[in-house]
């Protein structure tokens, strides 16, 4: 069984930054793909980005290119999300989420993901 669990979020004031953290138990992490997903009040969760097994692809929904940035430490187990420049709109709960197929596909789609957290607050003030 795996477990993901997420951590580092927070209150920030627009153009912050956090770093959000997702640590996973087991031994296969480094062989799976994962992801970042957001869902914010009365809307559904959106893919945020993604990274393959190696670290080596990325894969980033529009609205964060150049302002988020997805990285893994297979060593440790864990994933991160770098965001800067952090707007209101980002405002929502992050979900970490582990592919379910190997290989090296960046799904976008929630179904293409299998275990997932229970997700960190994210809150970004005008």
């Amino acid at each position: 069984q795996v477990q993901l669990v997420e951590s580092g979020g927070g209150l920030v004031q627009a153009g912050g930054s956090l770093r959000l953290s997702c640590a996973a138990s087991g031994r296969t992490f480094s062989s799976y793909a994962m992801g970042w997903f957001r869902q914010a009040p009365g809307k559904e969760r959106e893919f945020v980005a993604a990274i393959s097994y190696s670290g080596i692809r990325t894969r980033y929904t529009d609205s964060v290119k150049g302002r988020f940035t997805i990285s893994r430490d297979n060593a440790k187990n864990t994933m991160y999300l770098q965001m800067n420049s952090l707007k209101p709109e980002d405002t929502a709960v992050y979900y970490c989420a582990r592919r379910k197929e190997l290989g090296s596909g960046l799904g976008f789609l929630i179904n293409e993901y299998d275990y997932w957290g229970q997700g960190t607050q994210v809150t970004v003030s005008s």
